[in-house]
Formats: C-alpha cells, sequence, structure tokens
C-alpha cells in the first residue's frame, strides 16, 4: 500500500457514487422519523413516495401514515374553553407563540367573558410584538375583572410587554389618574 496517494479501494468507491433523490430524502426521513420529528420527515417522506422505485415509494406510504397517526395522538382532545387555554399556555410555555395564540382565541370564542383567557392571550400577543393586540385582549379582561390591572403590573411574565405603548398605558392609567 502507497502512502503516497489514495489507496485502491478508495479511489474506485468515490466516483462511483450516484446520486438517488429519491433515497435520499427517505434517508433523511428516516433520520428524522427515529428522533420523533414527524411533522419533519413528513414531506420528505411525501417525496420519496413519488420517486421511481416502487419498493421505496410503497415504503414511504406507509411511513406517512405512521407520521400522521403519531402527530394525531400527540394533540391533546380539545374541547372546551378551559382545554383550549391549558392548552395556550403549554404552548406559550414551549414558546410556540403563534399556536398558543390560536388556542387561546378558540378559548376566547368559546367563553367571551373568561377574564383569565383575555389576560393570557394579552400575554401572547405581547410576547408576539402585537402591542396593540396585547392591549386590546387585556382591556376586554380588566373590563370584566379590574383587578386584572394590578395583576399585570406585578406579573413578571408581562415585564417586557409593559414596557411598550398601549399596553403600558393601559395598565398604568389608573395610576396615573389617581385611582
Amino acid at each position: 500500500m502507497s502512502k503516497s496517494g489514495p489507496t485502491k479501494t478508495t479511489a474506485a468507491r468515490a466516483p462511483n457514487k450516484v446520486e438517488d433523490p429519491q433515497l435520499e430524502a427517505f434517508e433523511a426521513a428516516i433520520q428524522l422519523f427515529h428522533r420523533r420529528e414527524y411533522a419533519a420527515a413528513l414531506p420528505l417522506f411525501e417525496q420519496a413516495s413519488q420517486g421511481p422505485t416502487k419498493d421505496l415509494g410503497q415504503t414511504a406510504h406507509l411511513r406517512i401514515r405512521m407520521c400522521q397517526q403519531r402527530i394525531e395522538a400527540t394533540r391533546p382532545p380539545l374541547q372546551s374553553a378551559e382545554d383550549y387555554y391549558a392548552y395556550g399556555l403549554t404552548l406559550t410555555d414551549r414558546r410556540k407563540l403563534p399556536d398558543a395564540e390560536a388556542a387561546l382565541a378558540k378559548a376566547v370564542a368559546l367563553a367571551p367573558r373568561a377574564d383569565h383567557i383575555h389576560y393570557a392571550l394579552s400575554l401572547v400577543r405581547g410576547l408576539q410584538r402585537n402591542y396593540r393586540g396585547a392591549a386590546e385582549s387585556l382591556a376586554k379582561a380588566i373590563e370584566i375583572q379590574p383587578g386584572n390591572r394590578k395583576a399585570a403590573r406585578h406579573d413578571s411574565d408581562f415585564h417586557e410587554v409593559l414596557q411598550h405603548s398601549p399596553v403600558r398605558e393601559l395598565v398604568y392609567s389608573e395610576t396615573i389618574a389617581g385611582h
């Protein structure tokens, strides 16, 4: 074996590498699948299912169904306003803010007089830098339960949101007016 260049085996292996987009998509999807990243694996399995190799396509179709079932299984059954509220809080903690906002908006639709849901929706909107939407939701929470104004002042989760107008004005307007 010569130390001056590649061995015969390595030199012969490199040029024979054939790119197969179907196989590459399937292998990438399998890696995501094993990491339980089903939503990310799904489009890759769909891509692999459309390729020329029928066996690989059929296997990809099976994996597509498996991904869809596992994605559905991870979603909790949501029926009541409190279900959507609790789910919205969980998503907020995970910083999946658009999904949290959607869940909380659904909760508000189911229970429009639930001040705690408006309060949570205000926070989520504020964390997304939608300060006007945050102020609107917080105003509704305060209208239903005036104590929410004071709660927001002392809520560490609201600290960053309170730095911005119009939320700041809403929360501190009572103090400024001398109430």
